[in-house]
């Protein structure tokens, strides 16, 4: 059996590997990596969640089969969140569905909506999942640029009018990962409008709704009226209330596309595991202090870093929402692109983050640091790049060598 797989031949090779392969090696050797690569929250979930999963995990009636479309009290938590935060109304019946992470509702949905050959609108650079769940449902993508302005609105206008076939859907990410720029009402209106009148589905990924800063919460695309008639979001419990490991997500909006969702879902799995889902339901309802103080850890880590690293000779744009900071590598590093980069860091700082090729070709000039240090690492972090940034000849010239060593060695 030699022959490579159809689907697994249109993914690329995985662009992280190589890093990630780096770091596990330096601490194998006893290196102190600071890990500002993977957007994975490591602050505890509050404890009156943890509390009723506890609970609720004592009773065996819930150690049962779970509902794929998830549990109706979590259903209607979510609707009671979007009428609380956005003042949008939702059906829990028919416009809400609990999916196990946004990013498994996100690539369910690519396989419910996608024929082959369909056309997907996407931002570059975007998570991944955003492009590749298409790809994996044998789709293709058309990519527009991430910026939400009047040159997104152009590009989105010449997508339809040029491609063949008609693109079917579009994805958004506000607040984006990994850019972290965020959008206002008069662009999600304007996105609307030509998508109804064009009847192209949105796909609106909103897993950062909670982590803004400076007073400036971010708005759903649902709040526009008849956003519904085209749109679907996906929320997330991981960044929110810090429960990535717990895998909880929902989809809202478009009673067809939540049907075909669900529909999918009946086939490929039961649910989450319903103590999860209890939890996750008293997360919804219950006190939202423990989210402004996640909000509050989240702004002080940025303020430190941008301040560290500012102060050692990058400058780097101020992220007002997201648990992430979009760096454009620094001069003169910038010619070795992201990847190279990410190791000259590793290897020279002892700091890991993300290349931004891993999130498309337009990222190559970025790398993605996310705020999941303390932020005595992060000062720690930033006086090793400032010893980095103030030799960076030495570390050209071993960037050099490893690349000679690499070309000799294939």
């Amino acid at each position: 059996m030699n022959t490579e797989f159809h689907r697994i031949r249109r993914l690329p090779p995985y662009v992280f590997a190589e890093v990630n392969a780096m770091k596990a090696a330096a601490r194998a050797a006893g290196a102190d990596i600071i890990d500002f690569g993977m957007g994975n929250p490591d602050l505890p979930t509050p404890p009156h969640i943890v509390e009723k999963l506890v609970e609720t995990v004592q009773d065996p009636r819930t150690h049962r089969y779970s509902n794929s479309r998830g549990i109706p009290g979590l259903r209607k938590a979510l609707a009671g969140y979007y009428q609380k935060r956005f003042g949008v109304t939702l059906d829990p019946e028919t416009e809400a569905i609990v999916t196990i992470g946004s990013k498994e509702g996100l690539a369910n949905l690519a396989q419910a909506i996608t024929g082959p050959g369909d056309m997907i609108l996407v931002p570059n650079p975007s998570y991944p999942i955003h492009q590749f769940g298409f790809i994996i449902a044998d789709g293709t993508v058309r990519y527009l640029p991430v910026e939400p302005d009047d040159a997104f609105l152009d590009a989105l206008e010449r997508a339809v009018l040029h491609s063949q076939p008609k693109p079917v859907a579009l994805v958004l990410c506000y607040p984006s990962n990994p850019t972290a720029l965020t959008a206002d009402l008069e662009f999600y209106a304007k996105v609307v409008e030509f998508c109804r009148a064009q009847d192209i589905i949105i796909l609106s990924d909103l897993a950062y709704s909670e982590i803004y800063f400076d007073g400036v919460p971010p708005p759903s695309i649902l709040q526009i009226p008849g956003a519904k008639d085209v749109a679907v979001e996906f929320t997330s419990l991981s960044k929110t209330y810090s429960m990535p490991g717990w895998r909880i997500g929902f989809a809202a909006g478009n009673p067809r596309l939540i049907g075909a969702l669900a529909r999918v879902k009946s086939y490929l799995d039961y649910g989450a595991f319903t103590p999860i889902q209890v939890a996750a339901a008293a997360a919804l309802n219950g006190p939202q202090d423990c989210v402004a103080e996640t909000r509050a850890i989240y702004q002080e880590r940025r303020d430190v870093l941008v301040d560290g690293l500012v102060r050692a000779g990058w400058d780097v744009p101020v992220p007002s929402a997201s648990m992430y900071i979009w760096a454009p590598i620094p001069e003169p590093f910038t010619a070795l692109g992201s990847v190279a980069f990410s190791k000259l860091l590793l290897k020279h700082a002892h700091v890991a983050v993300s290349p931004g090729l891993g999130f498309g070709e337009n990222g190559d000039g970025h790398v993605r640091i996310a705020l999941v240090e303390n932020t005595q690492r992060i000062r720690q972090a930033t006086r090793s790049i400032k010893q980095l940034l103030s030799d960076p000849d030495k570390a050209l010239a071993d960037a050099a060598d490893a690349a000679q060593m690499s070309v000799a060695a294939k």
